[in-house]
């Protein structure tokens, strides 16, 4: 009996998460986000996001874009990515091109990522290269407690 209770609540949302990829299926709902922490698949950049003991580092893979054209800023715990990749196609009222198929984003961007709350916003480092902007930001010491004596 207790069994049961315990697998119910992952059975539960499981049965949910099936039904709602059918819906998608269904009416066409591909490209949005499966769960609280997704980001629709294609978006630009790519982050790939972990941390040492130190810093927390951020890869964004980004090719084919101009790095003066990109603008790195946090603000309120929050570090955005944003910028513009330049198309390589002709412009659209070229008579002479057909496109058939464009599978490479193009255009503004801007991806946001949330910092935990020993980041240093005063300790940023970016770097761009090979296609990959790589974004260090140093970790603050935590705070060590301080014995109080009661006179």
């Amino acid at each position: 009996m207790f069994e049961s209770m315990f697998s119910f609540p992952g059975a539960f949302a499981g049965d949910f998460q099936r039904l709602r990829e059918e819906f998608d299926e269904l009416f066409g709902g591909y490209g949005t986000p499966g769960g609280i922490r997704s980001v629709a698949p294609g978006s630009f950049p790519a982050l790939n996001i972990g941390n040492t003991p130190r810093s927390l580092e951020i890869y964004a893979f980004a090719p084919g874009i101009d790095p003066s054209k990109v603008e790195v800023t946090i603000d309120r715990g929050v570090l955005t990515i944003a910028g513009e990749r330049a198309s390589m196609l002709p412009p659209a009222n070229d008579r002479k091109v057909s496109v058939y198929s464009r599978e490479r984003a193009s255009g503004r961007f801007q991806r946001a990522v949330s910092l935990p709350e020993d980041a240093d916003p005063a300790q940023v480092q970016a770097n761009y290269r090979d296609g990959v902007l790589h974004i260090s930001v140093a970790r603050r010491d935590a705070p060590v407690p301080t014995r109080i004596a009661i006179q």
